[in-house]
């Protein structure tokens, strides 16, 4: 029988303590393996909050380690090395080039339902709005428009 525990971890910084370690003690697994390779899938999101499953087989007390992506919000203030977003609509955050959109697109492929990496930009640039984010110096609903319109269609591999 396979348990699954489920925790939003900062990137290469799990610990024993909780939420892990109290999910972990009954299962019987070693705890350190377990943090020491939680650590090793999320060190490249450090200072990230991160989903993280940790599947075990309670009978041989093997585990898998299952490691999802940030939240696009996280991932746009990274880039913009804020800590927070937009206070109010009348307030900017901060300037993404597309390209750094595209870049953040191609992080979150693997984990978003877009068919597409210009369908990902569109979605991303959705989350620009509400965090006061502007792309190429304009309203992210401007470049949304100027994407549909096939100005940016070089950026855009698929």
């Amino acid at each position: 029988m396979k348990v699954t525990i489920q925790s939003l971890i900062e990137g290469g910084s799990a610990s024993a303590g909780p939420p892990l370690g109290p999910a972990l003690g009954p299962m019987g697994v070693n705890i350190g393996q377990v943090i020491a390779a939680i650590n090793d899938k999320t060190k490249d999101f450090a200072g990230l909050k991160v989903p993280v499953k940790v599947v075990i087989e309670k009978e041989t007390k093997k585990f898998e380690i299952i490691v999802g992506s940030p939240p696009v919000s996280a991932l746009i203030k990274k880039e913009l090395k804020k800590e927070k977003g937009a206070k109010d609509k009348t307030e900017s955050i901060g300037n993404l080039e597309l390209t750094q959109v595209v870049k953040l697109a191609d992080m979150k492929k693997t984990t978003n339902l877009s068919k597409t990496t210009k369908a990902l930009v569109k979605e991303i640039l959705g989350t620009c709005v509400s965090l006061g984010v502007t792309c190429e110096g304009k309203s992210p609903k401007e470049v949304i428009k100027e994407i549909n319109e096939g100005k940016f269609d070089s950026l855009f591999k698929n």
